[in-house]
C-alpha cells in the first residue's frame, strides 16, 4: 500500500479544499481530537478562516495491546464500549473500569495542559465540524459525536482524511454527516496512509492553538503577535 499524505499538515490541507466544497455553513466551529487531529484540523480552520477548539477523547486500550480500541470516553462524562470485542475477549468489568479511570486521569491533565485557564467554546446552536486524522474503529470519534449531541449543536459534521470502509458508512447513514477523501477497501490502519506519522506532541498541539487564537484576534482587528511555526 502507498500513502497517500505526506503529513497530517499536507491531509489537512487537501481535507480543508474538499470541506469548503462541501460545508457551506456560515461561522462553523472546528473541534479536533489532540492530539492527531489537531494538525489537521489547524489546516481546515486556516482555510475556512472558522475557530479551533479541541475536544477531548481517550480511547481505551487494551491492556497489552493498547492500539486496540475496547472503547473510548469523552469531555462531559461519555463513555462509548465495543461491547461485541469486550465479549469476546470476556473482559471483566473490574478490568474496563481500571482502565476507564486511568483514560480519565490523562484526559484532565490534557484538559488543564492544552487550554491553560482558556474556556472552552460555545457548541450550542452551532454547526461542529468534528476533526480527526483518520477512523479505523470509529470509537474516539463515537464517543466525542455522543458527548457533543448533548451541548445542542445544530448538526455536527466527522470530517476526516481516511477512514475504514465499513466505518464511513456507519456514520454516513447516521444523523452525523461526514465529509472523508479516501475510503480504502484494504484500511489495516490510519497510520499506513501517512508518509510521516509520527505522534504529535503536546508542544505542537499548544502551538497550534496559540496560532489559531492569534489568527482569529487577527481576523477581529486586533494587534498580537503570530506565533511562528518553526
Amino acid at each position: 500500500m502507498q500513502s497517500i499524505f505526506q503529513n497530517r499538515a499536507d491531509a489537512g490541507r487537501a481535507l480543508a479544499a474538499l470541506v469548503s466544497r462541501s460545508v457551506v455553513d456560515t461561522n462553523p466551529l472546528i473541534l479536533a481530537l489532540p492530539r492527531g487531529g489537531v494538525p489537521v484540523g489547524f489546516e481546515v480552520a486556516h482555510a475556512l478562516q472558522a475557530e479551533l477548539d479541541i475536544f477531548l477523547v481517550r480511547k481505551l486500550g487494551l491492556p497489552g495491546q493498547e492500539e486496540l480500541a475496547i472503547g473510548a470516553i469523552a469531555s462531559g462524562g461519555v463513555r462509548i464500549l465495543n461491547e461485541s470485542l469486550i465479549r469476546e475477549l470476556r473482559l471483566s468489568h473490574r478490568l474496563i473500569d481500571r482502565v476507564t479511570a486511568q483514560a480519565e486521569d490523562e484526559l484532565q491533565r490534557r484538559e488543564e495542559l492544552y487550554r491553560r485557564g482558556r474556556a472552552a467554546l460555545a457548541v450550542r446552536d452551532r454547526t461542529i465540524i468534528l476533526v480527526d486524522d483518520g477512523l479505523a474503529t470509529g470509537a474516539t470519534m463515537k464517543a466525542a459525536s455522543a458527548a457533543l449531541q448533548a451541548q445542542g449543536p445544530r448538526r455536527i459534521i466527522v470530517a476526516v482524511p481516511v477512514a475504514a470502509e465499513e466505518i464511513f458508512e456507519e456514520f454516513r447513514t447516521k444523523a452525523t454527516g461526514i465529509v472523508c477523501l479516501y475510503t480504502p477497501k484494504q484500511f489495516t490502519s490510519v497510520g499506513v496512509w501517512y508518509e510521516d506519522f509520527s505522534q504529535t506532541t503536546d508542544e505542537e498541539v499548544e502551538r497550534l492553538l496559540d496560532r489559531a487564537d492569534a489568527e482569529k484576534q487577527r481576523r477581529a482587528g486586533l494587534h498580537v503577535d503570530y506565533p511562528q511555526q518553526e
